[in-house]
């Protein structure tokens, strides 16, 4: 028996494994993502992300009991933890704070480094949540790494997003700076026992006020306390009716039409790049072109003009 048809019987190690073959881009990977793809695009895909420290992995263990417990769901959770200086790995971080979720059966948890992507997400990230997808997980929780400031890939990887926030002062305006406020769906103030919690979602209902006038969704703030358990079921409604708010208006399908158009263009690039280093290997001396260059005898333009017109981007086959 091989490995898509372990895979395909539910088999984790055989999961696993495809993960890391995905991860790791090994050779033919994408031949392997060809193959399941058409089994995926059931699951429903919650992206978390927001300041480090805001309480991301609490909520996502508390949310994935939730869900396995009382709704009956299968879960996949993709972790993105920073990149390890020694191994080049995740830290794991993530997985340590989640060790109660391990042993069940309808769950299963993918740390991810970042390995210098800077999007929030891993590289990968998008094709590890469609081998989870075809493996058949119902929801995927994906939680990004915390950076801050440039966590917007994760609007393209999900169909719900979650920014989660803290009491301290200037998160909100961090909040703005980062573009967070145009891609969140529902809002969370964690630790909203601490000092400051009120004026934080106060601030948010202001900022948020103008984006709800344009739409008809409410852009929910939720109040939580994920270490204590509270407001996590609050927080999990608001995920099942915005779900519902997308798929009554249709919107749900154009999102991920448009997704799909996003990594359409994603793959090309990566192949088109992968021919032109091919070719142009054998056709274009760097060297020596910098150097005609340099000396003012020729110009970068046109050199790659004259290296273009030699080269094809298609395949030899």
């Amino acid at each position: 028996m091989n490995i898509l048809e372990r895979f395909y019987q539910g088999n984790k190690i055989a999961l696993s494994k495809l993960i890391s073959y995905v991860e790791n881009q090994s050779t033919d990977y994408r031949k392997l993502l060809a193959q399941i793809y058409p089994k995926s695009g059931k699951a429903y895909r919650v992206g978390l992300t927001g300041p480090p420290g805001a309480g991301k992995s609490t909520i996502v263990d508390r949310l994935t009991s939730l869900l396995v417990k009382e709704k009956r769901k299968k879960v996949g959770i993709i972790a993105v933890d920073p990149t390890s200086p020694f191994t080049g790995g995740a830290l794991l971080g993530d997985r340590i704070r989640m060790q109660d979720l391990t042993n069940q059966e309808e769950v299963f948890i993918r740390s991810m480094a970042t390995r210098g992507s800077y999007g929030g997400l891993a590289t990968t990230t998008k094709e590890v949540s469609v081998v989870m997808d075809a493996f058949g997980k119902d929801f995927i929780l994906i939680e990004t790494v915390g950076v801050g400031q440039v966590e917007l890939d994760v609007v393209n990887a999900c169909d719900t997003t979650i920014v989660v926030f803290v009491p301290e002062s200037g998160d909100s305006i961090q909040a703005m700076k980062a573009g967070l406020m145009e891609i969140a769906d529902i809002f969370v103030v964690n630790k909203s026992d601490r000092e400051g919690a009120k004026r934080m979602i106060s601030e948010l209902d202001m900022i948020l006020d103008i984006r709800r006038k344009k739409g008809d969704w409410e852009y929910p703030i939720v109040s939580t306390e994920a270490i204590n358990n509270k407001g996590i079921d609050l927080l999990l409604a608001k995920i099942f009716e915005h779900k519902k708010f997308l798929t009554d208006n249709g919107i749900l399908e154009q999102h991920r039409k448009n997704q799909i158009k996003i990594d359409l263009k994603k793959i090309i690039e990566l192949k088109v790049k992968e021919l032109v280093d091919e070719k142009i290997s054998n056709s274009f001396n760097v060297d020596e072109v910098t150097e005609r260059v340099f000396r003012g005898e020729d110009d970068p333009y046109s050199a790659v003009e004259r290296v273009l017109k030699q080269i094809r981007l298609t395949n030899s086959e």
